[in-house]
């Protein structure tokens, strides 16, 4: 029996004239995405993408949580294909939808035509097999508002497909449709969600993590690499660019007040972050604050911190508590990664009573006095860069 995966995309489908050009990069998306995994045929019609295996081995449930995992996907359908007669459509019901019918308790049927040319009508055809469903599951019963399970059956120009319900996608907008942007990547829980919601939205990342040794240790950068890998399930292929830290973090705690350490800190990070993202063409900044979180986080400290930068500055965690956060983080499994106890170069010079309201012009003055110029450039020019790739 032939079976084939039905790939439903919504937001796209308000694109209008546009509409092409998001489902020339989802298409591109999803066949890198499962090539390891065999030959597939692929077709595309009424917002709906078909991809039929073309090779016996290949396993579907990994085909399908794969895709799961590709933003710009509504919902997943597994489906077996039907002649366009209702006595296939039948048999192939019954025979595909067995182990799914014995153990539920009640069902009901959905029909859609889109070939009006089909002999019998939507409710025609949601009777009749209900009907033969019911003959060939005697103990399973109907409910048609609230099913243990839903059988649908499309009908569609070439052919009819019938499948028991649908997985949710990952909804959002295919992965580089908006463009390119640069995530700051701590060892921390928020930004590498910061990333995963900027992904959602189209926005392809590239990293920049930054390091201090000997205050940090190499399982520190390992820690942020891993978080980086398991991203690109969701983020796709990502560069990943390791700044050396550790001459500028001990100026700045030579140099400038104490309660103005993390603004400075943050304040060069941006800098940075900024000459290596335009060497990437990149278009932003993405970090994962979240107003009022820590002291550096408050608006104040924020203006602070964006007044040294030349492009935009997401923050889509910023109206996220701290269980939001989480609930995120565990459903893309960098949870577990981001609490092993690595600190990283944000947390070792932590000052102990830092300014929680800092003014723009004292903190552009200690920046100034301080005359970081050629140590930023040092930095920019000591950068290492890797990249992690979803497909392994």
């Amino acid at each position: 029996m032939k079976e084939v995966i039905l790939v439903k995309y919504g937001e796209m489908a308000l694109k209008g004239l546009n509409k092409g050009s998001f489902e020339d990069v989802l298409f591109k998306q999803i066949k890198y995405r499962l090539r390891p995994l065999g030959r597939f045929a692929y077709s595309a019609a009424q917002s709906t993408i078909y991809i039929e295996p073309e090779e016996d081995t290949i396993r579907m449930e990994e085909v399908i949580s794969r895709l799961q995992k590709v933003f710009g996907i509504a919902s997943i359908c597994r489906a077996c294909v039907c002649e366009k007669d209702f006595a296939d459509i039948q048999a192939k019901a019954i025979d595909y939808l067995r182990e799914t019918l014995e153990d539920a308790d009640t069902f009901k049927v959905e029909a859609k035509r889109a070939d009006k040319t089909f002999p019998m009508k939507s409710p025609e055809i949601c009777r009749e097999l209900g009907g033969a469903l019911c003959e060939a599951f005697p103990e399973l019963g109907v409910d048609v508002h609230e099913p243990e399970v839903t059988v649908m059956v499309d009908i569609r120009d070439t052919n009819a497909y019938v499948y028991a319900g649908k997985l949710k996608g990952a909804g959002g907008l295919p992965l580089g449709c908006s463009g390119k942007a640069m995530l700051l990547l701590s060892g921390g829980i928020d930004s590498p969600v910061a990333g995963y919601m900027m992904a959602k939205r189209g926005v392809k990342c590239s990293c920049i993590h930054f390091v201090s040794p000997p205050y940090t240790s190499d399982r520190a950068r390992m820690k942020v690499e891993q978080l980086c890998e398991k991203m690109t399930d969701y983020c796709g292929d990502m560069k990943f660019y390791c700044v050396p830290f550790t001459e500028i973090q001990e100026e700045l705690k030579r140099r400038c007040p104490e309660e103005y350490f993390t603004i400075l800190m943050r304040r060069l990070m941006m800098i940075i972050a900024q000459e290596i993202a335009k060497k990437d063409e990149c278009l932003a900044l993405v970090t994962g604050e979240s107003v009022g979180q820590v002291a550096s986080q408050t608006m104040q400290a924020m203006v602070c911190t964006d007044a040294v930068c030349k492009v935009p500055v997401f923050r889509p965690c910023v109206d996220l508590d701290k269980t939001e956060i989480i609930e995120i983080a565990r459903k893309i499994d960098t949870f577990d990664i981001s609490i092993q106890p690595y600190e990283d170069c944000c947390t070792v010079f932590t000052p102990r009573h830092p300014k929680i309201r800092p003014q723009l012009e004292l903190i552009e003055a200690a920046q100034e006095k301080g005359h970081f110029e050629d140590m930023i450039q040092r930095a920019v020019d000591g950068t290492e860069v890797k990249t992690f790739r979803v497909v392994r």
